[in-house]
């Protein structure tokens, strides 16, 4: 006899899915409407094809943001992976301190974007800023406004210390789930701490550690507020992302059909790359 399937749970979610549906839908079938046509007011439209995909994919100003989004997002994981690991391996595992641990990683994660840029953009001045003035004492030239290499330092340092809290939160998570069993089998074999790590640690965190890395990707990639309230996309076009380069498209030039078109591309980018991210990764984990 076939075993019966009770859906009927599928009807409390439904009105949630409904309506995030909506609202991504919609706001979509605008950008692409926008994209395939062109307007010169008085909400009278003209049929452009793919004239501004062509448009922007000719664009050495596209290619020159893509090109700062993947440098971007590399640094980042290069740097909070790592660290976010190294963090939740020495975090304690008993005890009242274990609450204190979560509790202090996890407030970084509740500060909105444009805080932390206003935060960092405060913090690192001259004239008021603890940190900028420090610098500044030790001799050490730091404008993040009229430097690309210090605004990219400037930014970068805004996201790690922003979202490390999140690949610690989630690599502790795995930390925890592992049996003492596994680790009392490597006492007794006089396994080192890098082979626990290596050979139980590791392998039991791959799961989380692939959600953290595709999140970390996707948000990295998709970056706006902070550079924005920090550095404005400066000095020159050093800090102007995609993002901040489609904003500044769209609401500063008011060139909707070249915007829409650039964010539908931004988009499947994205979708592709996390796409190619998740199959490679999960299918070596499917042959370990």
């Amino acid at each position: 006899m076939g075993k019966t399937w009770n859906n009927k749970a599928w009807f409390m979610v439904l009105p949630a899915f409904i309506v995030v549906a909506l609202s991504a839908i919609i706001p979509m079938m605008t950008v692409v409407n926008y994209s395939v046509q062109d307007t010169f007011g008085n909400n009278e439209f003209f049929w452009a094809g793919t004239d501004w995909f062509k448009e922007v994919l000719a664009s050495e100003r596209f290619w020159g943001a893509l090109g700062r989004n993947f440098a971007f997002s590399v640094i980042i994981l290069l740097i909070e992976i790592p660290l976010g690991v190294f963090i939740a391996l020495n975090m304690p595992r008993k005890g009242w301190t274990v609450s204190l641990c979560l509790v202090v990683m996890a407030m970084p994660l509740l500060i909105p974007w444009n805080v932390v840029g206003t935060i960092f953009l405060l913090i690192l001045r001259t004239d008021i800023g603890l940190v900028g003035y420090a610098i500044d004492s030790l001799g050490i030239p730091f404008r993040y406004v009229g430097n690309p290499r210090d605004a990219w330092i400037t930014v970068v340092a805004m996201d790690v210390w922003h979202w490390t809290s999140l690949v610690a939160l989630l690599a502790y998570a795995g930390l925890v789930s592992i049996p003492d069993a596994y680790y009392q089998a490597a006492r007794i074999d006089g396994a080192s701490r890098f082979s626990v790590f290596r050979y139980i640690q590791l392998p039991k965190m791959k799961r989380v550690l692939l959600i953290a890395f595709l999140l970390r990707f996707m948000d990295s990639f998709m970056i706006y507020t902070e550079p924005f309230v920090a550095t404005g996309g400066g000095p020159g076009t050093s800090t102007t992302f995609l993002s901040v380069d489609l904003v500044k498209i769209a609401v500063g030039q008011f060139d909707l059909g070249p915007a829409a078109a650039m964010s539908i591309i931004y988009f499947l980018i994205i979708l592709l790359l996390s796409w190619i991210f998740y199959t490679v990764m999960t299918r070596n984990d499917e042959n370990a």
